[in-house]
C-alpha cells in the first residue's frame, strides 16, 4: 500500500511538474511573441521614423543610394517583396487567388523609388556648376555647337558666334549659372537625339517677327531681337520649368505613364525635348510683340502643361522622338 501511495504521489508530482513546465513554456512563447509584436509595430517603426527624419530618406532610398549596383543592393531591395507579402497578409488577401496584385504593387513601388532617385540625380546635375577647367564640360559645350552649327566652325572658345545659337554673350558659361550642368545636358540631348526638330526651332527663333522687314534691317538687329527668343537661353529656362514640374511632383502623372519600371534621366530629357517643341508652338500661337513678354508667355505655358498633367491618364511624350510628340490621352 505504501508502495502504491508512493507511486501515486510520485506520479502526481511529476504530472504537476510537467504541467508547470508546459505553462511556463506557453508564457515564454506568448511573451516572445508580444516582444516581437512590440518591436515590429512600435520600436522598429519608431526607429525607422527617426532615421528617415535624420537622413531625409526612406529605407528604399537608403538602400539604393548607399549600395553599389549589383547583388548587394538588389538582395536588399528584395525586401520589397516581403513588404508586399506583409501588406497582403495584413489585408487578408490570398496571393494564390490574386497573383496579379503582388506584381502590380511591386511595379508601383519601383516607380515611386525611381522617381525619387530621378529627383536626386537631376538635382545633382543642377547644383554642379559649369567649369571651364573641366575637359568634360568643355567637350559637351563644343559638341553642342557642332550639332547646331555643323557648317560654321567656331572661331574661338570666347566668341560672339555663341549668340547665333541663343547665348547672351561671348562665353556661354555665364548662362548656365541658374541650372548648372542640367541645362547643358538637356540642350545637348535635344540637339543629338531630336536634331531635326532642334535645328528647326533654332532656325525659326532667328527669323524676324515681320516678314516685311528687309534683309538690311534684319542684319542691323541683334539675335536676341529675333521672332521669339534666344534658343539656348530659352532651353535653359524650359529646363527650369521641367525641373519645377519634377520636384513639385506634377510630372509623376507623365513619368508613371511612360516609364513602366523606374523613371530615369533619359525620360526627363525626352520630356524636355517635348516641352521645347511645344513651347515653340505655343509662342508662335501667342504671337507676343517682343521678347519682353517672355515671362508672361512662359507662365501661361506652365499653366497649360499643369492642366494637362492633372489627367491621371496623360502622357506628354509616349513615343519619342519629339518630332512626333503630342499631348495624348492614353
Amino acid at each position: 500500500m505504501s508502495f502504491q501511495n508512493t507511486s501515486v504521489s510520485t506520479l502526481y508530482s511529476g504530472t504537476e511538474y510537467t504541467g508547470v513546465l508546459g505553462l511556463s513554456s506557453v508564457l515564454d512563447l506568448v511573451l516572445a511573441q508580444l516582444l516581437v509584436f512590440l518591436y515590429c509595430k512600435c520600436l522598429w517603426r519608431g526607429l525607422k521614423f527617426v532615421i528617415r527624419k535624420l537622413t531625409g530618406r526612406c529605407e528604399l532610398q537608403r538602400i539604393c543610394y548607399n549600395n553599389k549596383p549589383g547583388a548587394r543592393r538588389t538582395l536588399k531591395i528584395d525586401s520589397v517583396e516581403k513588404t508586399i507579402d506583409d501588406i497582403m497578409s495584413l489585408k487578408k488577401i490570398n496571393p494564390d487567388t490574386n497573383p496579379q496584385l503582388g506584381i502590380s504593387l511591386q511595379a508601383c513601388l519601383l516607380q515611386i523609388v525611381g522617381y525619387r532617385n530621378l529627383v536626386v540625380e537631376v538635382e545633382k546635375l543642377r547644383r554642379e556648376p559649369y567649369a571651364c577647367e573641366n575637359p568634360a564640360h568643355e567637350e559637351m559645350l563644343m559638341k553642342l555647337w557642332k550639332e547646331l552649327r555643323p557648317d560654321s566652325p567656331l572661331s574661338g572658345r570666347i566668341s560672339k558666334q555663341w549668340c547665333e545659337i541663343g547665348f547672351q554673350g561671348n562665353d556661354p558659361k555665364t548662362d548656365f549659372r541658374g541650372m548648372g550642368l542640367l541645362g547643358l545636358h538637356n540642350l545637348l540631348y535635344f540637339a543629338e537625339h531630336d536634331k531635326a526638330t532642334a535645328l528647326q526651332v533654332l532656325h525659326d527663333s532667328l527669323q524676324p517677327k515681320h516678314s516685311k522687314m528687309s534683309k538690311a534691317d534684319w542684319d542691323k538687329k541683334k539675335f536676341d531681337k529675333a521672332i521669339g527668343y534666344s534658343f539656348a537661353i530659352v532651353g535653359i529656362n524650359i529646363t527650369d520649368l521641367a525641373y519645377s514640374l519634377l520636384v513639385s511632383g506634377a510630372l509623376k502623372t507623365h513619368l508613371y505613364n511612360v516609364a513602366p519600371e523606374m523613371p530615369s534621366l533619359v525620360h526627363f530629357q525626352q520630356t524636355f525635348c517635348y516641352l521645347m517643341q511645344e513651347f515653340h508652338r505655343f509662342w508662335i500661337e501667342e504671337d507676343p510683340r517682343d521678347i519682353m513678354e517672355f515671362n508672361c508667355v512662359r507662365t501661361k505655358f506652365h499653366k497649360h502643361v499643369l492642366k494637362q498633367l492633372k489627367n491621371p491618364d496623360m502622357a506628354l511624350c509616349p513615343h519619342f522622338t519629339a518630332s512626333d510628340l503630342h499631348l495624348v490621352n492614353l
